[in-house]
């Protein structure tokens, strides 16, 4: 079995850094600064769409001008990486240990996900990633398929595990079973409409998950 995570929300407990972040990179630029719900709305979107969400009508150089004040703020202000959430990397473990293979499909940049990885030196334990930098964004199924091509198993033998609407889209348009954890950055009314097989309120009852 193949099982697919997003990385911030769902493994790297990094929502309030994120919108924190992302909040003091609008207030140096003279953006209205937006309440922090809304700011997690857009988490799981890759950088440049969740910027254009947040500020619409916003043009390429106020994008990258964003994307400069975040990495500043998210990297050099606190370079301490966020943790992951409990019994995250017993979970993966566990899974590598019963034989299962696992990857990462994340809105993160591949540089954002690489320095994470190094930092928490993790950079071994996934057999694969993708990045919203180098695919479609989220809820594009791009990401995911392309995992399951580089895997060589159907969509039936893969499952997403994630924490945001965006994660759940992704599944479903690309015909794969989810899982949805309430402890992210989306309400569990976002993520119900999509269907996920659980849900789950911590990491670890990921074992209990029907593989056959």
């Amino acid at each position: 079995m193949l099982f697919i995570f997003d990385w911030d929300g769902t493994l790297s407990d990094s929502t309030a850094k994120i919108t924190g972040a992302m909040q003091s990179a609008m207030d140096d630029l003279g953006h209205p600064v937006l309440a922090t719900e809304q700011v997690k709305s857009i988490i799981g979107l890759g950088l440049p769409e969740a910027v254009r969400t947040l500020i619409p009508g916003i043009d390429e150089p106020g994008i990258q001008a964003m994307r400069s004040r975040y990495v500043y703020h998210f990297e050099e202000v606190d370079p301490t990486p966020p943790p992951l959430y409990p019994t995250a990397l017993e979970t993966l473990e566990g899974l590598l240990n019963r034989g299962h293979q696992i990857a990462i499909a994340t809105g993160k940049s591949r540089r954002g996900l690489n320095k994470v990885l190094a930092e928490l030196e993790l950079t071994d334990l996934f057999h694969a990633s993708r990045c919203a930098d180098e695919t479609a964004s989220k809820p594009h199924p791009r990401m995911l398929q392309e995992l399951l091509q580089e895997f060589q198993v159907p969509a039936a033998d893969a499952v997403m595990i994630g924490d945001t609407a965006f994660d759940l889209e992704m599944a479903q348009n690309a015909a794969m079973r989810s899982v949805a954890v309430d402890y992210g950055a989306h309400p569990l009314d976002r993520l119900m409409p999509y269907k996920p097989i659980m849900c789950i309120s911590k990491m670890r009852e990921l074992l209990d998950f029907p593989c056959s």
